[in-house]
């Protein structure tokens, strides 16, 4: 009897370590790649970062985030050869994790002033990232910029490649001066499973437009996913 007992113990110990392997599973690995080129004033960089933080600390997104266990990575990008990782891969493991996700990236330094905008060459620098989180069930980039691509290597080059590794890519065009700035982020910019363009009517939007975004990224397939979980095995 004592055996028997010794061995359900040790069984239900296993499964329960399975489940907590399971629930503390990474769902989305998520690169929030920021425009900081020379069409971006100091102004509408304090309004991309600090509406990017707030979106963060919005309750429906940070809890979608936990649930998730995501892991996210700061990009401020430019022109050709200028991309940094400003904030490498967080882990958002509780509500204080995101409270602190969001501190960093709204007090995030800013590296260039000027320069031309190479959105192929941050999706590039992205798709990279992602091999350091391999765990990650779904690999997504959220690309915002206010201008088309316009040095480097042309962005839908890598879209082929960026499907192949599991990357979907989503954009926020902040229409600004360029016309129709949206249709050129749906064609040539997105890519991959269920890959959308928001849409801010400049700058001022933004907060709000990220907010939606990051709604619609996080919190929709966070739901979805739960809603489904029964049916997986």
């Amino acid at each position: 009897m004592r055996g028997l007992r010794a061995v359900c113990l040790s069984v239900l110990i296993s499964c329960a370590g399975l489940a907590s392997s399971r629930a503390q599973a990474c769902d989305l690995a998520l690169v929030l790649a920021v425009d900081v080129s020379g069409s971006v004033d100091a102004a509408e960089y304090r309004v991309q970062m600090d509406g990017l933080a707030a979106a963060l600390r919005n309750g429906i997104i940070a809890e979608a985030l936990v649930r998730a266990q995501a892991r996210v990575l700061l990009m401020q990008w430019s022109g050709s050869g200028r991309q940094e990782v400003s904030l490498p891969w967080f882990q958002t493991s509780d509500f204080a994790a995101v409270e602190a996700l969001a501190q960093r990236i709204s007090t995030a330094p800013r590296p260039w002033l000027n320069f031309a905008t190479g959105i192929g060459e941050a999706l590039q620098l992205a798709q990279v990232q992602f091999r350091q989180v391999p765990d990650c069930r779904r690999k997504i980039v959220d690309v915002s910029g206010d201008g088309i691509s316009n040095e480097g290597i042309a962005p839908d080059y890598l879209h082929a490649s960026l499907v192949n590794d599991g990357i979907t890519v989503n954009a926020l065009a902040i229409e600004a001066s360029e016309p129709d700035l949206t249709g050129y982020f749906f064609e040539r910019v997105i890519t991959g499973p269920g890959a959308f363009v928001q849409t801010a009517s400049g700058f001022a939007d933004y907060p709000e437009a990220i907010r939606k975004k990051l709604l619609r990224e996080v919190a929709q397939q966070t739901a979805q996913l739960t809603q489904t979980a029964p049916n997986r095995r």
